[in-house]
């Protein structure tokens, strides 16, 4: 049977073993996201936190720590839904798949959003000030909502099947708020409450917002879901969960009354606060900038509400099993939405957004040499298609040279970097929007792109070998993929000057060799790059800018086209303009003692 409640779906992980209660009294502040940190990491089970320290909420965390968990919590309508989302991208074998129209039928079912008959959520009411006030990081400007269903409607009546439901960062606490009456709320320009926001600014009219925390397992993963515009996230979560999607309106406010909490707020037009800093996805903080202000009108609560929370931080963390389970859900779209595209791959360790590798087709021409024509229009195409727009550096390669699986991002890579043409198939994006987190452009949401694209036969075999000396320590990662470590960056005009010459120095080292180094990457740090591939691609790409931190052998413009003879440079070392990485008071490390220590209920899953 499909869950009606959080509760019904923590019991049923308690019955499987797959939860573990922490009966002590445990401090939000920082403590319980170390806990959740601690356990994420050992792919330990869900954690009920019964008693938190200044509420009378229990609050749990960790619900989608590992894919299977996740896929038991869904498992009433997943499969169906799979189902639903293939026969739209591929209607034509419906014909011949009897059991997948059936399954189809069901989640299209559930899709409908119903009016709710029992009170459910309106049972009684409560302030901020009595929800748990966890905080995850040193740094962070105060307590936040970490699974919010932030819900909004374009001007008119409100309508679940106009609304957007989608997980926006919204902070409970700070200097800048008035206790019990105000919220901050976080959202990246792209998002679908920024088109609803924009409308009623236009009018001088108040956004009524919804911020929906717990139900259903289900709803939590609607509210990420990248779905394609028009298609509301309540038809989706009624879908996903196997239950309709109940709701009231109250004034101009719509309320799930399945939800654990629905706090009730307006926004107001010119209104706006500081909010952060928060320890985000990509492993640092974001800092502090002005962003609307919700003002609280009402906060409900069902009788056995519990509340729900992850906490993000550098990958991979909890939801990166979110990623998991989207790109599981939509991959066969990808090919119906985005003509060409074989694939997609989000690279988590990097912080998903600031590195995209891709497969596409190269059709064009079959009569002339095989190159890179085609897969221009798809990189396009991509960076044109919803989150996917975010992305920093593009890699695509052409499916007809049989790449490797994009999930072996090392050789996926080398495989670009064998046969792409430096002269011609390296594109910029100067001055555009990048990912609201990442701090390595010029400014909030400011930076630029950068797509590689390959496509023929091979133009170069890679060095598996590295015995110069350089002036630089240095160190080969792989065939054709050489770490530099320099000095602290001073200034762009200074590395303006020196990436080149580094740069130049492998490239006369290796230009009378028939192999080739093909990447170098300067940071700051070798020893540590070295530890894992994970470290390497945080540092890499979340520590870029391609307009900016991307040099080349014997580097030149023709007629506005960039283009350099191997190698390719990326400075990836720390800037002074970069947001401070995430790192966990020392002291609340040590706590951790008293959870995970011999004898204690965590014990288990120490790491």
């Amino acid at each position: 049977m499909s869950y009606r409640t959080l509760a019904q779906a923590v019991r049923d992980l308690q019955r499987t073993g797959q939860l573990v209660v922490l009966d002590d009294e445990i401090d939000p502040d920082q403590e319980m996201a170390a806990v959740h940190r601690r356990i994420f990491a050992a792919s330990g089970p869900a954690v009920l936190y019964r008693r938190v320290r200044g509420t009378s909420f229990p609050a749990v965390s960790n619900l989608f720590g590992t894919v299977e968990r996740a896929r038991f919590l869904l498992r009433h309508a997943y499969r169906s839904v799979e189902a639903l989302i293939a026969a739209r991208a591929t209607p034509e074998l419906l014909a011949t798949r009897p059991l997948q129209v059936l399954r189809a039928a069901r989640a299209a079912l559930h899709a409908l959003p119903v009016p709710a008959l029992a009170r459910g959520v309106r049972v009684a009411t409560t302030n901020i000030s009595n929800l748990p006030m966890i905080r995850a990081w040193p740094r962070d400007g105060g307590a936040y909502v970490f699974l919010p269903q932030v819900c909004t409607t374009p001007p008119g009546p409100a309508s679940l099947l106009r609304a957007n439901i989608g997980m926006y960062r919204v902070q409970m606490t700070g200097e800048a708020f008035h206790p019990d009456e105000e919220m901050g709320l976080h959202y990246q320009i792209h998002r679908g409450i920024g088109v609803h926001h924009t409308a009623y600014a236009l009018r001088g009219e108040p956004m009524s917002v919804s911020i929906f925390v717990g139900g259903p397992p289900a709803h939590t993963l609607a509210a990420i879901m990248p779905l394609p515009e028009g298609l509301p996230e309540a038809a989706f979560a009624g879908a996903l969960a196997g239950r309709n999607f109940r709701y009231v309106r109250e004034g101009s406010h719509l309320i799930s009354t399945d939800a654990d909490f629905c706090i009730l707020g307006e926004v107001e037009p010119g209104r706006v606060k500081p909010e952060g800093p928060f320890g985000d996805h990509l492993g640092y903080y974001s800092l502090a900038h002005d962003f609307p202000l919700l003002n609280i009108k009402k906060i409900y609560h069902r009788k056995d509400a519990i509340w729900p929370f992850t906490i993000v931080g550098r990958p991979p963390q909890e939801d990166t099993v979110f990623g998991h389970l989207i790109h599981e859900l939509t991959a066969p779209m990808a090919p119906r939405v985005l003509p060409g595209v074989q694939g997609l791959h989000a690279v988590d360790a990097a912080g998903v957004h600031p590195l995209l590798l891709a497969v596409g087709s190269e059709r064009y021409a079959p009569f002339s040499e095989r190159r890179p024509m085609e897969l221009n229009t798809i990189a396009c195409s991509i960076l044109g298609f919803g989150q996917a727009s975010l992305a920093k550096y593009l890699f695509l390669a052409a499916g007809e040279d049989q790449p490797p699986d994009m999930h072996d991002i090392i050789d996926f890579v080398q495989h670009i970097l064998r046969r792409i043409d430096f002269k011609r198939d390296i594109h910029f994006h100067t001055g555009t929007t990048i990912d609201t987190l990442d701090y390595s452009g010029t400014g909030l949401n400011e930076g630029s792109k950068m797509v590689l694209v390959a496509a023929g036969a091979e133009r170069r075999v890679l060095a598996d070998t590295w015995t110069t000396e350089l002036r630089l320590p240095s160190y080969l990662y792989a065939a054709g993929i050489l770490l530099l470590e320099g000095p602290p960056f001073q200034d762009y005009s200074t590395a303006a000057a020196r990436c080149p010459e580094y740069a130049g120095l492998v490239y006369e080292t290796y230009r009378a060799s028939s192999a080739k180094i093909a990447l170098v990457i300067l940071v700051d740090d070798i020893s540590f790059c070295k530890q894992n591939i994970n470290n390497l691609l945080w540092v890499a790409f979340t520590r870029s800018n391609p307009s900016h931190d991307v040099y080349g052998g014997r580097a030149e413009h023709r007629f506005k086209h960039w283009e350099c003879d191997e190698p390719l440079l990326i400075d990836a070392r720390s800037k002074p303009h970069h947001a401070p990485p995430l790192e966990e008071d020392p002291e609340i490390t040590r706590r951790m003692d008293r959870w995970f220590g011999p004898g204690r209920p965590l014990h288990p899953f120490a790491a």
